[in-house]
């Protein structure tokens, strides 16, 4: 198997985790607090890949001032688009259900433009952590998936309530997989044509808007049910993240 297309797999199975949380939203009624403990625990899991697989690996290849650049635009991009999304009812994406008034009928297809932005970023960085020559990082793919399934559950919920069939939801989280797939190998193959510095750049980037995405999407939905255990179940998804870069590095 060709580097590119070992991007696009790790991509596309990243992405896949959409269409299982969509196929527990759809045909499943879990209860929220397992579904809070699994984002408590993958918000963990990304907090130690941006810090240990993507920011280090960014200020080692390009220094510390294009990390710190692509990082603040990361978070500019991200919030900008999060927060157009959030009008049109998007806020509350990774969430297993819709608090308050929140329309699910009219929230379905912004839930999944959010889907989008939350996935490109992520995805390209499974791509680029293929240009150091040893495999991909294993600990970015597993704390992507786990991020994804709540997302794809939140948005099934609201398109069956709003009539759409499974037809309908399962071919456009299958869709948004595919997405996933070619946003890993343009991370790969894109920015493969680049020197240190942008390759840098882009991966502080990824890491930026995935900091604001565990803040502002599921840091919200971890603490909501399970709010005095919030903190112990992260920190494991951390240690376990980093116990695993460390062990696989």
């Amino acid at each position: 198997m060709s580097l590119e297309v070992e991007a696009a797999f790790w991509g596309g199975i990243a992405g896949l985790a959409l269409l299982l949380g969509a196929a527990l939203g759809y045909f499943v009624k879990l209860p929220h607090k397992i579904v809070a403990s699994v984002m408590a625990f993958g918000a963990g899991v990304l907090i130690s890949t941006l810090s240990f697989e993507l920011m280090e690996t960014a200020t080692h290849k390009g220094g510390l001032l294009s990390s710190v650049m692509g990082f603040s635009f990361g978070v500019i991009l991200y919030s900008s688009a999060n927060a157009v999304l959030s009008l049109y009812g998007a806020k509350h994406r990774k969430r297993s259900k819709f608090p308050g008034s929140h329309s699910a009928k009219g929230a379905s297809t912004a839930i999944v433009l959010g889907a989008i932005i939350d996935g490109v970023p992520e995805a390209a960085a499974i791509g680029v952590s293929l240009l150091e020559g040893k495999g991909v990082a294993l600990v970015t793919v597993l704390a992507i998936f786990l991020s994804n399934i709540p997302e794809g559950l939140s948005s099934s919920v609201g398109m069956r309530a709003s009539g759409k069939s499974a037809r309908y939801v399962f071919g456009l989280w299958f869709s948004i997989a595919g997405v996933c797939a070619m946003s890993a190998w343009l991370g790969f193959r894109f920015l493969g044509l680049f020197g240190d510095i942008y390759v840098a750049f882009a991966t502080a980037v990824a890491a930026g808007a995935i900091l604001v995405m565990i803040l502002q999407t599921m840091v919200p939905e971890a603490f909501e049910d399970i709010h005095n255990i919030t903190g112990p179940v992260a920190a494991a998804g951390f240690l376990t993240a980093y116990s695993a870069s460390v062990l696989l590095g």
